[in-house]
């Protein structure tokens, strides 16, 4: 038997399931533990974000936190692994394209949603993640760099809350969160049934996890908003500091951990055209959705989708 729950979080759906039930409150106890920590070390919209101090702002070394430590290393794991394609230093461009707060409050904002004439002028520095000082327990950003761990953080804590739960309650757990989804330890029988889609009415596809391992799924379908009378979406090209173009609309791995499969899906997003190729290099299990609606399934990808009902 397993149980489950669901929620909101930053905005976005979140799951949880465990093989015990009677330790389903224990562990989502673990999850929202570790989703504070992460808002505490590195959220742009709170003003007491530890990533966001004065010290750090102003370009000095920094003694930063080991949960902060820990999110910054897989930003920069994440953008060496994708030869930059996924780069926190894009944090300036999102502000720069009116993604400035919540994006509940932007996409609510009608000021800032058709004033302008088309695409932003944006003046910004290029982005690149070996501006970023990393030594020890200290910090470096230069000043005028604005670092954005939006594109691994809810990943590296999808990892983080599915390992505690399995070496501190020990049950099988399946977390969802805005779909980054984390399985570890015991498996149901017939694996954990993940649906993969694109939305309601779209072709879909069911595959089973079995043991230690990991989807995620990138899209410029949802979070956006409108800013100067053009529709913008948040996986940001750190060569233009703009939307990248949008040769896919989604893209979902399969890897061990999280964040890994998170950054290949975000990069072959980034990447475009040549995207397909370098996610079929990695040797990961992935689906790729064209602009088209077309569907590429590489290194193993399991069954062409259904059509939806």
């Amino acid at each position: 038997m397993t149980a489950a729950c669901t929620w909101q979080i930053w905005g976005l759906d979140a799951s949880l399931t465990v093989t015990d039930p009677r330790r389903l409150s224990d562990a989502r106890a673990i999850v929202e533990t570790i989703l504070a920590d992460v808002d505490r070390a590195c959220s742009r919209f709170r003003p007491d974000a530890e990533l966001y101090g004065k010290s750090i702002r102003r370009g000095r070394p920094t003694r930063i936190s080991p949960a902060l430590s820990t999110l910054v290393d897989a930003a920069l794991d994440a953008a060496r692994a994708s030869d930059g394609a996924v780069d926190p230093t894009v944090g300036q461009a999102l502000v720069s394209l009116g993604y400035d707060r919540d994006l509940a409050a932007v996409v609510a904002d009608p000021a800032q949603a058709d004033r302008g004439d088309g695409m932003p002028r944006i003046r910004i520095r290029p982005a690149d993640h070996t501006m970023i000082g990393r030594h020890g327990d200290t910090l470096t950003v230069p000043e005028g760099i604005t670092l954005d761990l939006g594109a691994t953080a809810k990943a590296v804590a999808a990892d983080l809350a599915a390992d505690v739960i399995v070496d501190e309650i020990g049950c099988g757990v399946l977390l969802d969160l805005g779909g980054d989804i984390a399985a570890r330890g015991e498996t149901p029988a017939g694996g954990w049934q993940i649906l993969v889609d694109d939305g309601p009415g779209e072709p879909s596809v069911q595959i089973a996890l079995q043991g230690d391992c990991s989807v995620a799924t990138s899209s410029t379908l949802h979070r956006r908003w409108r800013h100067r009378g053009r529709s913008m979406h948040h996986i940001i090209d750190p060569a233009t500091g703009l939307p990248a173009d949008v040769r896919w609309r989604t893209v979902t791995v399969v890897a061990r951990r999280c964040v890994d499969a998170n950054t290949v899906s975000t990069a072959c997003i980034v990447k475009g055209a040549a995207g397909a190729d370098w996610v079929a290099a990695t040797g990961l299990p992935a689906r790729l959705v064209a602009a088209d609606r077309s569907i590429i399934g590489c290194n193993g990808w399991p069954a062409p989708d259904r059509l939806a009902a």
